[in-house]
């Protein structure tokens, strides 16, 4: 689902976890040169179920030195109450 701009402004970190999970190598540059890992660690230390896939949630890990090799924590899953 596509956001209008004053969407994305509200919620910044909706479209930081979007370009984290789907962008390219350009985008996730940019990402980083923006908002630095500080900002991608928060991000994904909060990320709700569904906002990444395996292959991303794997490498934002390994990438922000949040887990070693064969210790990526599960994805989130939803709880129903």
């Amino acid at each position: 689902m596509e956001k209008t701009l004053e969407e994305a402004v509200v919620m910044p970190e909706h479209v930081i976890t979007q370009a984290m999970n789907i962008g390219d190598y350009a985008d996730v540059q940019t990402l980083i040169s923006q908002v630095g890992d500080e900002a991608l660690r928060e991000v994904l230390t909060h990320a709700e179920a569904g906002q990444f896939n395996e292959r991303s949630w794997a490498y934002w890990h390994y990438r922000l030195d949040l887990s070693s090799v064969d210790h990526v924590p599960p994805l989130p899953v939803r709880k129903f109450v």
